[in-house]
């Protein structure tokens, strides 16, 4: 049902903006994936659920002010999954990470650009200016 689907919406979207809110939403959504071994056909299920938490977390939500504000919360955590140290977790974390990445950069490419990439890149480029 329709209210059913707002309630879920205004859920997510308030843990989405609280600290490691994030973390939290993927833990949640890809608790179970990648265990056991079934082999490419696992792999495809690991690869389209990440799509589908990175299409969640590309999208500003309707009770969020403004898309500056989304992605300047949102932005630093997804960059924080990048820094996941468990072997297993940190590969799915990168692989959300990476696709949120790409459907921000595609879909407000002057938002990403600002709140991913610049933070991302700005060790690389105070290494390359010394």
């Amino acid at each position: 049902p329709a209210w059913l689907r707002r309630l879920c919406g205004q859920l997510l979207s308030e843990r989405l903006m609280k600290p490691n809110g994030v973390q939290a939403v993927v833990r949640g959504v890809m608790e179970g994936t990648g265990a056991g071994g079934a082999g490419a056909e696992a792999a495809a299920v690991d690869w389209r659920k990440c799509d589908a938490v990175a299409k969640i977390l590309a999208s500003c939500p309707q009770q969020c002010l403004s898309l500056e504000d989304y992605y300047s919360v949102v932005c630093p955590q997804i960059l924080d999954l990048l820094h996941i140290q468990d072997k297993r977790t940190a590969r799915q974390f990168q692989r959300v990470a990476t696709a949120t990445l790409l459907t921000m950069a595609k879909e407000h490419p002057q938002l990403a650009e600002k709140h991913l990439l610049q933070p991302l890149l700005a060790p690389l480029l105070r290494c390359s200016e010394a």
